[in-house]
This record gives C-alpha cells, sequence and structure tokens, in this order.
C-alpha cells in the first residue's frame, strides 16, 4: 500500500515563506498504512530541510461519532499550514529600518 503525500513551498522573502503540507493513508481495522496521515504531513515537512518551520493550521479527518466505523476500512487525510524561515519582524527587527544589503 501506498499513501499519497504533497508539499507546496511559497517564498515570501529572501530568507522566509509559508508552506502547505498534505497526506492520506489508508486505515484498515485501527492501522494507518504505510504511517498515519498527519506523521506523514509532517515528515513531508522536515524533510524539505525549510529553517525555522512553525505550523500555524493542523486539521485531520474527523467524523465524530460515526469514526469509529471507519476505523474498520477507511482513507485518511491532513493538512499541515505555517510559515518558515527568518524575516526581520521574526529577529526583532523594523524591517522600514533595516534593508537587505546592510
Amino acid at each position: 500500500m501506498a499513501s499519497c503525500a504533497s508539499l507546496s513551498v511559497k517564498r515570501d522573502t529572501a530568507t522566509s515563506g509559508t508552506f502547505n503540507s498534505s497526506a492520506r493513508s489508508f486505515t484498515i481495522f485501527s492501522y494507518a498504512i504505510p504511517r498515519p496521515s498527519i506523521q506523514i504531513a509532517h515528515e513531508n515537512i522536515a524533510d524539505a530541510g525549510l529553517p525555522n518551520t512553525h505550523a500555524t493550521s493542523v486539521s485531520h479527518t474527523d467524523w465524530g461519532w460515526f469514526d469509529w466505523l471507519l476505523e474498520i476500512i477507511s482513507v485518511r487525510s491532513a493538512r499541515v499550514k505555517g510559515t518558515w524561515g527568518f524575516n526581520g519582524e521574526s529577529l526583532g527587527l523594523d524591517p522600514s529600518v533595516v534593508s537587505d544589503s546592510e
């Protein structure tokens, strides 16, 4: 069995930006194949080698009270969105005073 995953990275400045990682996995008898989808989504971000990553939004499949029945056989999905890198504001610098040439 294989999973399906994707990662998109957007650069906002020379040293920072945003990312969007999503993944799906197959669940049978409460066992996620090959791994839980949330774990795959986080691993994609780590494998990209982006510095200083921060997840701002994490979502996964939740079917409420019906979820126990789907543990028999289902497909689970997860999405992680966030920021990466360093910009002047995260370092405590005023972007209007400091330029990239300094």
